[in-house]
């Protein structure tokens, strides 16, 4: 979604057909609501996405998978190169943040575990790349799905969450807003 004329104007921002038509959809909405969050952005350069097919990344290098869910956002996607066992996990398993759901979603917190079952369930990741957080091992991957997996059910249940990716009051702030989501529906 965020971009810097920087990185060049022209290049292609890939992203899943839903996704794509969504950020066009809704474009203006999300950018007045990241200039209140984080100002500055081009307003020019914002949400410019191109839709990829589910399956296949067109390119010269190693063979890539698109996996596409709607676990944080309708229409949210990773990729998976299966050759290097590298997963760029987009905005999920983090380990600086919490699962952040879908809030406009039927079933947010279903949604999210679907989603974060089809990225653990994948064989053979042995690096994974959050869109935010730091690169970790294929240990440190499978740590990360227990820890979504369980803030996703302490917060389902009802009871205290002890996570410590809860520390920043950022995130400390979107648990908040979202906790209640759970008990809603």
């Amino acid at each position: 979604m965020l971009w810097s004329a920087g990185l060049g104007a022209d290049v292609p921002r890939y992203a899943t057909p839903v996704a794509a038509d969504g950020a066009a959809r809704r474009r203006d909405t999300m950018f007045a609501q990241a200039e209140a969050e984080a100002p500055g952005h081009d307003p020019s350069l914002f949400g410019r996405l191109t839709a990829w097919t589910p399956d296949t990344l067109a390119w010269d290098g190693p063979g890539a998978r698109v996996i596409a869910h709607d676990a944080h956002e309708r229409g949210h996607g990773a990729l998976f190169f299966p050759e290097t066992g590298v997963l760029i996990a987009g905005d999920m398993l983090s380990d600086v943040e919490i699962p952040l759901v879908d809030t406009e979603s039927e079933d947010p917190f279903g949604t999210y575990r679907e989603g974060l079952g089809t990225l653990a369930g994948l064989a053979g990741v042995r690096v994974v790349v959050p869109g935010h957080g730091h690169p970790g091992d294929g240990a440190e991957f499978r740590a990360r799905a227990r820890a979504d997996l369980a803030y996703l059910d302490a917060v389902e249940a009802g009871a205290p969450v002890t996570d410590e990716r809860l520390a920043g009051t950022w995130v400390r702030q979107e648990h908040l807003k979202q906790a209640p989501l759970a008990h809603e529906r």
